[in-house]
């Protein structure tokens, strides 16, 4: 595959922007997005696969002017992003939340769900052209209800406003934005609400203005959503959220089911917590090796702007948007873009035998349901024991790719050998996690 350089796809993608909504007619993704006759993966209205490759960006409408949202957009567009996380409304993390950058006020009176104000909701618009226009898809919250219910979200204003001025705001936002097939409602927010009958009037008021809509849900930590949302009728895909392992996690999902496709939605963020671009690659691979199909990558400060935090900020949100865990998800991209990754199935320890190197030393497997590839992620491993009869067929190649730069470090003809030496750290960061493609022999 030829990379085109960074910088050329980043003005590509600004002209685009430019150019207007005619440009979105030849974008990659036809939206809207629908979930595959498979079941496991979203995929388009051409019926191409799509892998969710995220970014959190969650007071993007809030904290910036319409010209810095675009330079955003265009930013993680050309490093390979197709998603982005977006609070219609913010409450708390928001340099003048919950006012735009404009002081505009999402309500005409403080809080009030059944007084939108058009003139904020128009401003957001603005930005979400932007968006369809890039080809982008928007995870778009309408109403964040925030960790436990308190301040940091809505959920006091949703309860005082009750289900049925919250219907009525559902069907103001979906008809409001009906006209862009890019959007999925993201329901919740860091809580699983104790009333639930808020959060499914609002999604109930989005589905009478846009009956396709295709609505997911935001919930506690390590939730299972369809364990705490077993009717709900509105959730079409479910989410993983996790500050634990989450490969453990997305396999659980995946086991437990229901049928139907997941994605990780946040875990731990680059800049907090101590996590940088190497735990950032364990969690995104952990994640589409193990049942995802796709997975939304964070960064502080970019997820907020440099508006209200959780954490102290280690650098600007622009300098940020070039973080080494950014282009670690790009080359992400890169390299599922080369093989049918809609086909992987979480391998069941008939591929992985055995893990040697530094502790802890692990490996993440998965295997095409129809034998033809299989792919592992191998961090701090000397060497793997796995067995080649789970291929349909004898090994045709063995490929070595540095996750943190894209690169092929190795490639040979396959081979029937049971244990394969990882190889040295290539990268200048000294870290020693390696994606591993093996190809059954044609």
């Amino acid at each position: 595959m030829r990379l085109i350089p960074f910088s050329l796809r980043l003005c590509l993608v600004l002209l685009a922007l430019l150019a207007g909504p005619a440009a979105a007619e030849g974008a990659e993704v036809r939206f809207p997005l629908r979930i595959a006759a498979a079941g496991t993966y979203l995929e388009d209205a051409a019926g191409k696969p799509f892998l969710i490759t995220g970014d959190a960006a969650w007071s993007l409408i809030a904290d910036l002017s319409l010209e810095d949202a675009k330079l955003y957009i265009a930013d993680r567009k050309a490093r390979g992003f197709n998603t982005i996380l977006v609070s219609l409304i913010e409450h708390e993390f928001a340099r003048n939340a919950p006012n735009n950058a404009a002081g505009v006020a999402p309500f005409l009176a403080p809080g009030d769900f059944a007084r939108p104000n058009e003139r904020y909701f128009s401003d957001a618009e603005h930005i979400l052209d932007a968006a369809f226009r890039a080809g982008m898809l928007v995870l778009l919250a309408p109403a964040y209800t925030g960790a436990n219910g308190g301040p940091q979200g809505w959920y006091a204003e949703m309860a005082a406003a009750g289900p049925t001025a919250l219907r009525a705001y559902g069907r103001y936002v979906g008809r409001r934005y009906a006209r862009y097939p890019n959007i999925i409602w993201v329901q919740g927010g860091d809580y699983d609400p104790p009333d639930r009958a808020l959060i499914k009037a609002l999604a109930d008021g989005i589905a009478e203005s846009v009956p396709a809509a295709v609505q997911t849900v935001h919930g506690n930590r390590d939730t299972t959503t369809a364990a705490y949302w077993p009717d709900a009728g509105w959730l079409a895909l479910d989410t993983v959220y996790t500050y634990e392992d989450v490969a453990v996690a997305a396999r659980a999902r995946y086991r437990a089911g229901p049928r139907r496709p997941f994605f990780l939605i946040e875990s731990r963020y680059e800049g907090e917590h101590g996590v940088e671009a190497g735990e950032i690659r364990k969690i995104a691979y952990g994640a589409l090796l193990s049942g995802a199909s796709g997975q939304v990558f964070g960064n502080n400060p970019v997820w907020h702007f440099g508006g209200p935090s959780l954490y102290a900020a280690p650098t600007g949100w622009r300098k940020a948007l070039a973080s080494e865990g950014a282009k670690s998800i790009g080359h992400l991209a890169d390299l599922f873009a080369r093989f049918e990754w809609w086909k992987l199935k979480p391998d069941d320890g008939r591929l992985l035998r055995h893990v040697e190197g530094a502790s802890p030393a692990s490996a993440i497997a998965a295997v095409a349901g129809d034998g033809t590839f299989a792919v592992v992620y191998v961090d701090s491993a000397a060497w793997i024991e796995i067995d080649p009869s789970v291929l349909g067929a004898s090994i045709g190649t063995i490929e070595w790719y540095d996750p943190s730069t894209g690169a092929m470090a190795l490639s040979e003809n396959g081979t029937e050998q049971r244990r394969l030496v990882v190889p040295e750290p290539t990268n200048e960061f000294g870290i020693a996690d390696w994606l591993l493609v093996l190809r059954a022999r044609n």
